[in-house]
């Protein structure tokens, strides 16, 4: 047998006593003895296989047990950020309340003021806020009931109209603002100037210009009763008026917007409220659908 036959089955120990005796005669022989020697001190560690697949094993079982417990947790996690989510959308939205044409509506605010509006209005509050800051946004007309307690704000495109608790009505329109005061005192601040009134006072603004007003001595404003009433205002005011009263469209001919009309309408039969405005400036009435044409011979 060769030398690399015999360095072959010493190394996988499979020499026979006559083939061991042939390698320890072989010329290199204390050199591959001492080679062996050196290399026990690099021997890998040993390894058992059952016992590294058991672990391995294990330590899947714990990332699966992990996973099968994280995976419904996400799914609450995900569910719960989406109902906060929704929750704080639906906390921060103002509460709002609108009316359409010849509608109206009544509403309790959450310290018990009882507000009104008219036809044709919109009023926005914060109501999570409100213990905080009592403030309204006001477009169209409304009556207030306010109760006492801290500043109560009513915030509208020409100004802001504040109060600790008293009785007012406030219309603001495009071209028209009129604050009017019928128990306790009000402040109307409007360019950066403050009005305080009494009761019976009204601020009154049509096309940019504040216009004097007599005493108002009525205890609510007569809308209220389905009644719109006038002292000395512009037409076009009363027309716009009946227009949102009764869902109409109103076309004058032959006679001045401006002129001045002191009178009442009622709010609940369009029939009646024609006549009491056309007959006292002496107008004729045409009607034909929902338009109606008001001429002056």
């Amino acid at each position: 047998m060769d030398r690399e036959q015999l360095i072959h089955k010493w190394l996988n120990h499979e020499l026979t006593p006559e083939e061991l005796e042939a390698f320890k005669s072989l010329d290199d022989y204390e050199e591959l003895m001492k080679l062996s020697q050196n290399l026990q001190s690099y021997k890998a560690p040993s390894y058992d296989l059952n016992q590294e697949l058991a672990i391995a094993l294990n330590r899947k079982n714990e990332t699966s047990k992990k996973r099968s417990w994280m995976v419904p947790f996400m799914k609450f996690a995900a569910v719960l950020v989406i109902c906060l989510g929704i929750f704080y959308v639906l906390s921060t939205q103002p509460a709002s309340t609108h009316t359409s044409i010849a509608e109206r509506a009544e509403l309790e605010l959450p310290d018990d003021s009882h507000v009104t509006l008219n036809a044709l209005s919109n009023l926005t509050y914060n109501k999570n806020n409100w213990k905080k800051e009592r403030k309204v946004n006001l477009d169209g007309e409304a009556f207030f009931k306010v109760e006492k307690g801290s500043k109560f704000e009513v915030i509208t495109n020409f100004g802001i109209v504040s109060v600790l608790g008293t009785q007012f009505n406030i219309k603001q329109r495009e071209h028209f603002f009129e604050v009017t005061c019928y128990e306790g005192s009000v402040n109307v601040l409007y360019k950066q100037k403050n009005t305080v009134l009494k009761t019976g006072d009204t601020f009154l603004i049509i096309d940019g210009e504040i216009l004097a007003t007599e005493k108002e001595n009525k205890k609510q404003p007569s809308w209220l009763d389905y009644l719109s009433s006038f002292k000395s205002m512009p037409f076009k005011e009363v027309i716009a008026e009946m227009e949102r009263q009764y869902d109409v469209s109103i076309k004058v001919k032959g006679m001045d917007l401006k002129t001045p009309f002191t009178g009442s309408f009622p709010n609940n039969n369009l029939e009646v409220a024609l006549k009491t405005i056309s007959k006292p400036l002496q107008l004729n009435v045409k009607q034909k659908g929902q338009t109606i044409i008001l001429t002056r011979d």
